[in-house]
């Protein structure tokens, strides 16, 4: 009959079984592939962007932004050290058995049985045999014991026990990693989150204004984060994401950032950076400074203060905003990164957030050759423009024009949504390499008395080989100039599309490729006449080629304003750069405690593999005829074919010793 094992057993032999250990280890294995591809802890927008509505929700679900603190994966790291700590336990005692038992009673059928067996006579007395042999395996660095019983002595041989110790170690070592990690883990601030004692902050506000209940003691056993410092400034706290949140981490010391330096590359792009950075403490009897840099960190007080990135601290900047429309005044604003200004005009209020300066900006460039390079286009300024609605629009100026093919432009990036693609606004720069040329030619467009002027003039002009025909010159000649007003009206405020949108709304479509040609050629007309009177302006009365290149620019420029967003070309006349040193700091108590598990687990690993316990037994056997028979037996638990060799080596040898005379 079948007797059924206590539940308890059953749970204990399934905890510490070997195919529990595997699948978890496997699943350990796979997502931490997974949290090494995903990159970790980045803001949650940038998820968005990347995968999309439905998958960021989905990965977001399981966890994979922040893959090492989440719960099931905390949970299985847990039951992997539960098994391991079971297998340990279980195992351990018999270890240490084997460890001490030499099988030194072993039965001599159960020795000539054996796969590594011989064995031969000798005349030698049974004492000089049990000497010789004890000394040919102490030559070979075996441990012996010996034993006798009915006449019979047997000297039993083990060396290689440290082969046992790797199994111990490999599993203790896996044991204090896993303690390691939790250590370092999160489990005290989700433990605080459950009960309630602590909430991600979500609002973009402040340090200052982050409620308590946000904030962690500087007594939090571990944690990493990171803090921008701006050149001069001094910072006592560290901001730690949390999903789409963060929480607000106090230090035990203050960090100065006295100076910050990088160095380019030809092209632009940063070689390296380091800070000059001081710690202010309570404990010091002076300020502690220490220059810091990639991969060489300072060790502080437990915490490692590492130099991690840099970015803009506050840069002063100098705008000026050219109005597009004629219902907007130009401005001039001075105003600093980070922070936001109140743009007032005579229709709408608007809000300037200064995001972001850049001095390098390597784009790809075509040359002389046609051949596209990396080149530095020079300094940008990022920004988004709100409306009193609440909806933003992010722009990205470049300050000095570019060329592209031969001609200068000023470059504004748009767009509405991160999700977006960045679109590009390139208006053309006259020989100054301003838009001084193209604004005036844009504000003529929406000046209704000036275009009027330009249209009476184009069209006389254009109606003398009509004046002697029976025709009301005068009212064709208000009928011309009323259909150029409008066109540049329509034109000026919403480009192409608006004449297209205006042609498909009041004609029908047998009647609008007619139609269309029709006013391409009153439109041409009068945006050529308002450009020569705007040239005259400047001094210009006979165009040349790049004139009239300019013109088509221009044409396209003001074409695409209508998705531009902006009642101003925002242009960075000046700036003065502060730069802020990005430092990552980490309080890792479970670090030396990893590193000793890895210690561990590197030398199990060598003694698993490239250490055998191999065991010897040498039998010895009075004869009736009065000689004695010798039975060497062995045996490994590893490489059985190094130990064939091995064996019949060993086995010369004691023929030799012993003196063979027979088998």
């Amino acid at each position: 009959m079948k007797i059924s094992r206590p539940t308890s057993t059953r749970l204990l032999d399934f905890l510490g079984s070997m195919n529990l250990a595997i699948a978890l280890l496997v699943i350990v294995a796979i997502a931490s592939a997974i949290g090494t591809v995903l990159k970790q802890n980045q803001p949650y927008p940038d998820y968005e962007i990347k995968f999309g509505k439905f998958w960021f929700e989905f990965f977001g679900s399981l966890g994979l932004y922040d893959l090492y603190a989440a719960v099931w994966f905390l949970l299985i790291l847990g039951f992997l050290l539960l098994s391991t700590t079971i297998c340990v336990i279980r195992n351990t005692p018999g270890i240490m058995r084997e460890l001490r038992h030499f099988r030194e009673k072993a039965q001599e059928k159960s020795l000539r049985a054996m796969h590594h067996s011989l064995n031969f006579t000798t005349t030698q007395p049974v004492e000089q045999i049990q000497a010789l042999s004890q000394q040919t395996l102490k030559h070979e660095g075996f441990r012996f014991r010996t034993h006798q019983e009915n006449g019979t002595s047997i000297v039993a041989a083990m060396k290689g026990g440290a082969n046992k110790w790797g199994y111990w170690l490999t599993h203790i070592g896996m044991i204090v990693i896993f303690i390691g990690g939790l250590l370092d883990s999160k489990l005290p601030t989700m433990f605080g989150e459950w009960v309630g004692t602590i909430k991600p902050e979500t609002r973009n506000i402040p340090a200052s204004e982050v409620p308590p209940i946000s904030q962690l003691g500087v007594n939090n056993f571990s944690y990493r984060g990171s803090v921008d410092i701006p050149e001069g400034r001094t910072a006592n706290i560290i901001f730690l994401p949390i999903r789409e949140g963060y929480l607000v981490q106090r230090l035990p010391y203050e960090i100065e950032v006295k100076d910050f330096r990088v160095e380019h590359y030809s092209t632009g792009q940063p070689k390296s950076f380091e800070s000059d950075i001081v710690i202010h403490d309570p404990d010091l009897k002076e300020p502690f400074a220490h220059t810091i840099s990639v991969n060489h960190p300072l060790i502080y007080k437990g915490t490692a203060i590492y130099q991690a990135n840099f970015g803009d601290g506050g840069s002063e900047v100098q705008l000026q905003l050219n109005p597009l429309t004629k219902q907007y005044a130009q401005q001039t604003l001075t105003g600093n990164i980070s922070q936001d200004y109140n743009l007032s005009s005579s229709t709408e209020k608007y809000r300037l957030e200064l995001d972001n300066f850049r001095l390098f900006n390597i784009n790809p460039v075509k040359n002389d050759k046609g051949e596209e390079e990396q080149k530095n286009i020079g300094p940008s300024v990022i920004f988004r423009l709100r409306n009193a609605a609440g909806e933003a629009i992010e722009y990205s100026n470049y300050m000095n024009p570019v060329i592209i093919e031969g001609r200068m432009y000023l470059i504004s990036g748009v767009r509405k949504s991160p999700a977006d693609p960045e679109r590009f606004l390139h208006i053309p720069a006259d020989q100054k390499g301003s838009a001084e040329l193209f604004l005036t030619f844009l504000s003529a467009l929406q000046d209704d008395e000036f275009v009027r002027t330009t249209a009476i003039t184009t069209t006389r002009n254009s109606m003398g080989a009509i004046q002697n025909q029976q025709v009301d010159s005068a009212t064709v000649e208000n009928q011309i100039v009323e259909s150029m007003v409008r066109l540049t009206q329509l034109f000026a405020t919403k480009g192409f599309d608006g004449i297209m949108s205006d042609i498909e709304a009041r004609f029908p479509e047998d009647q609008r490729a007619q139609v269309s040609e029709a006013f391409t050629k009153v439109l041409q007309a009068s945006l050529r006449g308002v450009y020569l009177d705007v040239l005259k302006q400047h001094g210009i009365t006979e165009p040349k080629d790049t004139d009239w290149l300019f013109f088509d620019d221009s044409l396209n420029a003001i074409s695409n304003l209508p998705f531009y967003g902006s009642p101003w070309y925002i242009q960075l006349k000046t700036f003065k750069q502060i730069e802020a040193s990005g430092l990552q700091i980490t309080r890792s108590p479970g670090q030396d405690v990893v590193y000793l598990g890895c210690i561990m687990l590197t030398i199990g690993v060598f003694l698993l593999f490239y250490v055998a316990q191999r065991r010897i037994w040498v039998m010895v056997k009075p004869l009736e005829s009065g000689e004695n028979e010798v039975i060497v037996a062995g045996g490994t638990n590893r490489n059985p074919h190094d130990f064939d060799k091995y064996f019949q080596r060993l086995g010369l040898a004691f023929q030799t010793v012993l003196t063979v005379r027979g088998d």
